[in-house]
Order: C-alpha cells, then sequence, then structure tokens
C-alpha cells in the first residue's frame, strides 16, 4: 500500500515537471492590444477567470470566444486569472459537497 502512494507522488511529481517544462513566457507581456491601446491588468484577469468556464462551453459549440488575454500585464493578471478560476471551482465543489450529505 505504501509503495503504491509513494509510486503515484512520483508520477505527479514527474507530471508536473514535465508540463512546467513546457510553460514559455508571454512574448505580449506590456505589449498594447492594436485595437484599443489597452494592456490588461488584474481586475481583466479576474473577470477572465470567471468566465473561463462558460467561455470554453461556447467554444465546444463554434463560438470564438478568447479564454486568456495575451495583452497583459504579467504577474497581476494572472494572479486575477487564478483568484477568478479557483472563486468559480470553489463555489462548484461546495455546492457539489453540500448536495451529499
Amino acid at each position: 500500500m505504501k509503495s503504491k502512494k509513494q509510486l503515484v507522488i512520483v508520477v505527479l511529481f514527474l507530471l508536473t515537471l514535465a508540463l512546467a517544462a513546457c510553460a514559455t513566457a508571454n512574448p505580449m507581456k506590456g505589449v498594447a492590444l492594436e485595437q484599443t491601446g489597452k494592456v490588461y491588468g488584474f481586475w481583466n484577469g479576474l473577470w477572465d477567470g470567471m468566465t473561463a468556464t462558460f467561455a470554453f462551453i461556447g467554444n465546444l459549440f463554434g463560438g470564438h470566444y478568447g479564454i486568456y488575454q495575451v495583452h497583459n500585464n504579467g504577474n497581476w493578471y494572472d494572479f486575477g486569472f487564478l483568484i477568478g478560476v479557483g472563486a468559480f471551482s470553489g463555489s462548484v465543489g461546495s455546492a457539489a459537497s453540500s448536495r451529499r450529505h
């Protein structure tokens, strides 16, 4: 039993390491969008994170909705995006767990 847990931990660690190795820097960081002249920040990241699930579902049915804005200011946009995604997934998880009891 203990060796299976260790194997799972090692496999997850290696998978995480392999996925992290694929990450690249955003070449559009700090570059304004041509049409609006805007660089997206924390609040836009938060909104994009909260609506990412709906944009994904819309894209499955043939839409062309952006999930992540590449013309962003870097870490603050990413932080807002992660909070937005986490807020939605956390509320879904708590709603699902409350139905079980």
